[in-house]
């Protein structure tokens, strides 16, 4: 993740920020600095999808909830608002995805699922948990719904920004025995494929 932080980013700025951003190239600089920190810590999970020639075309990764790190207190004190017991139940041992991403040349073929289940798979938390933009129908929200994500907090604006987000949890055990999820040249919303779609992934 060290090694390959210009890779990570730029998949991200093309996945996000492109699309959400008023200065993704700003936004991409700012992000860069935030994930440093993040990839020095040896607890990190991280699964990358590459391509034959290694060009990297999807990512993801995760960082256990600690007390102090700033997601993990604003969403911990959003939730015990609303009840205590479930701020603790889904975040006191809960996996954190930081991000989860996939160029749009890529998307539609079930790597952002696999990448998500890889991460998942086999790890010692009772819970994980992620935030994501509010529209329910979004390829993104329709990918963690079926996989067991359900909404915690919903149109939730984190501090310094006004854009509604859900934050999502999922309970493990039961993801830890998903199936294999092998990527198709599909679109996977019902879609035919394109001509000249990309090579597949690793």
């Amino acid at each position: 993740m060290q090694a390959r932080l210009d890779d990570v980013i730029g998949v991200y700025k093309a996945a996000f920020l492109d699309h959400h951003e008023a200065d993704p190239v700003r936004a991409a600089r700012d992000r860069a600095l935030h994930a440093r920190r993040h990839f020095e810590r040896p607890e990190l999970r991280a699964v990358a999808a590459v391509t034959a020639d290694d060009t990297l075309v999807g990512i993801t990764y995760a960082l256990p909830g600690q007390a102090g790190q700033w997601w993990h207190d604003v969403v911990v004190e959003a939730l015990g608002a609303v009840s205590v017991p479930a701020a603790a139940h889904w975040l006191d041992d809960c996996l954190e995805i930081v991000e989860l991403h996939v160029l749009p040349t890529y998307q539609g073929r079930s790597i952002g699922r696999q990448l998500l289940r890889e991460l998942l798979r086999g790890v010692p938390h009772r819970t994980a948990a992620l935030s994501a933009l509010e529209p329910a129908g979004s390829r993104a929200r329709r990918l963690y719904a079926s996989e067991g994500f359900v909404p915690l907090l919903s149109d939730f604006q984190f501090p310094g920004t006004l854009t509604p987000y859900a934050v999502l949890g999922k309970e493990l055990p039961a993801l830890a025995e998903a199936p294999a999820v092998t990527p198709t040249t599909g679109s996977g919303d019902g879609r035919a494929a394109g001509a000249g779609r990309p090579e597949p992934v690793r």
